[in-house]
């Protein structure tokens, strides 16, 4: 498939942006905009994805959000300058780049959590949004957590809560413990994927955005988003919905609900025996439910005679 890569100017930085055209185009496929993790995650773990470009003949972007990966880092910026709207303003900085009028939005963790703030503010361009395990608040994502984190070895529990008391979360102790959680519920391939691999890299390489807005790991949630909520929002959104999650998910059936409850046009999947990184553990499937819930609002853009479709870029 096609690959164009570039950087986009945004504010006083720049975002990496990826381009992947289809070899077969389908005529009205809207193109994606893929959203992902962390935050700080960057887009590597979620590369697979572009294989929707050829399996629905459509344009598949995906983008390093500012702060890691391939686009601009800022180690030094100040705390309060990493935050949702900036990131809601970068999606719409490199939606323009493009120039896309209509397109589909699928995010990731964090990036689904971005996605439902971007709906929330009903772009026009908005044809449909994939959030993919992710919580409608952080306070139902700790709690989460500490439930599935009450099951783990009582050594591994142990373990954990000694060094976070002790504030040795850097020790090889810590560190093992927690790879037995994030073998239950953050990627269930062992060993990990090189796509997961080569952005947990990334991430320790530079861990400012992650450390800052998130905190030590996906489970001791110390950092600026502790507080952050969007489940009294989830009535503003307008675009069709697509709730995606695993058996066992850190991500549990709790801190999903409100988007199924409170967004008026949503269906979910759960995907079983697969957990927070469904995408890699289930690849083939995982892009066949994606693929069939992008066709379907492709076409009901189609039949809406007051939205110019564009042809795939």
């Amino acid at each position: 498939m096609p690959v164009e890569t570039r950087m986009v100017p945004f504010r006083d930085l720049e975002t990496w942006v990826q381009v992947t055209t289809s070899t077969a185009p389908v005529e009205g496929a809207l193109p994606l905009v893929v959203l992902h993790g962390g935050p700080g995650m960057a887009h590597d773990y979620v590369r697979n994805l572009a294989a929707l470009a050829d399996e629905t003949g459509r344009t598949v972007v995906h983008y390093d959000q500012v702060g890691c990966g391939r686009s601009s880092h800022r180690p030094d910026a100040p705390r309060d300058f990493w935050s949702p709207e900036l990131f809601v303003d970068e999606f719409r900085n490199v939606v323009d780049a493009l120039g896309l009028e209509r397109y589909h939005v699928l995010g990731q963790s964090w990036g689904g959590m971005l996605g439902a703030e971007i709906a929330v503010t009903r772009p026009a361009g908005l044809a449909s949004l994939s959030i993919c395990n992710s919580p409608a608040s952080m306070r139902l994502w700790v709690e989460g957590a500490d439930a599935l984190r009450a099951q783990l070895p009582e050594d591994v529990r142990s373990a954990l809560d000694r060094h976070e008391a002790d504030g040795t979360t850097d020790d090889p102790e810590y560190l093992d413990a927690t790879r037995v959680f994030y073998e239950r519920h953050v990627c269930r391939v062992v060993p990990a994927p090189q796509d997961f691999v080569d952005t947990e890299r990334q991430m320790e390489a530079e861990p400012t955005v992650y450390h800052t807005m998130n905190g030590v790991n996906e489970f001791f949630v110390t950092g600026t988003l502790q507080d952050w909520t969007i489940v009294d929002r989830l009535g503003e959104v307008a675009a069709p919905t697509l709730v995606v999650a695993g058996e066992f998910d850190e991500a549990t059936p709790e801190t999903w609900a409100p988007f199924v409850e409170r967004i008026p046009d949503v269906r979910s999947r759960v995907f079983p025996d697969a957990s927070h990184c469904t995408h890699l553990e289930h690849p083939e499937a995982f892009r066949a439910v994606v693929g069939v819930f992008l066709r379907e609002h492709d076409l009901a853009t189609e039949l809406d005679p007051a939205v110019a479709v564009p042809s795939p870029s």
